[in-house]
């Protein structure tokens, strides 16, 4: 069964090259079309399958169901190198210049399933997937790190994974539902341009220029709902650590010797019906990703012997983020809901972590949503939302270019689509 189910996420993300979402650090800022028109808010709102990512105690109350849809995501992202001050010799710069991201375009899709065991308990099934570290530059940006004609281009990353929830939810006692979804994962990275670092690691031939490689593992996602009434509900979802098998080849380039696991979530949240067709939501959300070294170990630090790979080396230098997310529901009529959503959260990096963070610049922290739903008979619709992730700078120096300044930046758009279909 394990191996299934791991063959099927991995099938997924073939079908899926870039799973690159508008995003939250690397986390998609919503799971579902219906959820992303809410901008992620619904911990306590029961929407559709794709529930189980947002919170699995949800289920019970979408009904026999299963929902499909596909998104265009459209990032925009780069930095720009400032003329440095002084290039005394020996002190490495990144050519002076604007550099713009190739790969605008990706198609992401979503499925979500969920049975109604009885009137109270439901099995599901959802598969999505995070991305947001997808860059290739068409330059060699790190050429001056090493000598000429060392390093080639193009120069990125690209990371992404899926995911496989699989729920089980019921209502224990009037107004309370758990739910329980064990996780499976599968990941791949690609690194390109970077052999300027092969001399800084543990394992210098497993930096750069490998190709795919892949990683499996898991964990479990719990989830409570309370309805307090029919006006207003509670919702908290906790999402475990993913424990993930090591990307070997590239042990050299990530710290804990390719150890990248993905890190736990916390969202708690409220649903208020305002009056009897408007909803108003809002959820926190915290993820953890100074758990992770690979993701939070610090790059500003002079560069030296066996500075990667480590369990010390370099990672991207993220913090943990803490999103609000506001949502607006309105049942508009018997045929049509309308959606409205903002978030906002605080900075995942520092202006003296850009240096790798030019790989993958993670600098948005508010996004702006809204979509519908269009009921085509009765037991069918379609859902529409809209994603837009204002332009964010983030400036800085690191101590490698301490007589060059610059910043990163980037912008998002996300239309997605998605059919309804209960049975």
């Amino acid at each position: 069964m394990k191996k299934t189910a791991l063959a099927l996420l991995s099938f997924s993300l073939g079908l899926a090259p870039w799973v690159t979402q508008a995003s939250n650090g690397y986390f998609s800022h919503g799971y579902g079309t219906r959820n992303k028109a809410l901008a992620g808010a619904g911990v306590a709102l029961p929407e559709d399958a794709m529930g189980i990512a947002v919170n699995p105690a949800l289920m019970p109350y979408v009904g026999n169901r299963y929902d499909v849809g596909v998104g265009l995501f459209m990032p925009n992202r780069g930095f720009t190198a400032d003329q440095p001050s002084a290039t005394p010799a020996g002190v490495p710069f990144i050519p002076t210049g604007t550099y713009e991201s190739d790969n605008d375009f990706f198609l992401i899709p979503h499925f979500g399933y969920n049975r109604m065991l009885d009137a109270k308990s439901s099995l599901g099934l959802s598969i999505g997937g995070n991305g947001g570290m997808n860059t290739e530059y068409n330059a060699a940006v790190f050429g001056n790190f090493a000598a000429p004609g060392v390093t080639t281009s193009p120069t990125g990353i690209d990371m992404a994974q899926m995911f496989m929830g699989l729920s089980y939810a019921r209502e224990f006692s009037p107004g309370l539902t758990l739910g329980l979804a064990p996780v499976l994962s599968v990941q791949r990275i690609k690194a390109q341009g970077l052999e300027p670092f092969q001399a800084l690691s543990i394992h210098p031939d497993n930096v750069t220029n490998k190709g795919y490689d892949y990683s499996y593992g898991g964990g479990v996602k719990i989830g409570a709902l309370s309805q307090f009434n029919d006006r207003f509900s509670l919702g908290l979802a906790y999402q475990s650590r993913l424990w993930m098998s090591r990307l070997k080849d590239y042990n050299g380039l990530l710290a804990e010797e390719g150890d990248f696991d993905i890190p736990a979530i916390v969202q708690v949240g409220m649903a208020l019906k305002i009056k009897p067709d408007i909803s108003f939501l809002y959820d926190i959300q915290h993820i953890f990703f100074e758990d992770v070294p690979a993701i939070a170990n610090a790059n500003g630090i002079v560069l030296g012997p066996n500075s990667l790979g480590g369990d010390t080396g370099l990672g991207f230098g993220w913090e943990d983020q803490t999103i609000h997310k506001f949502g607006l529901e309105w049942n508009a009529s018997k045929d049509w809901d309308l959606r409205l959503g903002f978030s906002t959260a605080n900075d995942v990096l520092s202006g003296t972590q850009a240096l790798f963070n030019v790989l993958a610049p993670a600098t948005v922290t508010e996004h702006l949503t809204f979509g519908f739903t269009r009921k085509i008979d009765q037991d069918s619709s379609i859902s529409f939302a809209f994603s837009h992730a204002f332009n964010k700078k983030v400036s800085g120096t690191n101590p490698n270019t301490p007589f060059q300044t610059g910043y990163l930046e980037m912008d998002q758009n996300e239309l997605e689509i998605s059919w309804s279909q209960m049975f």
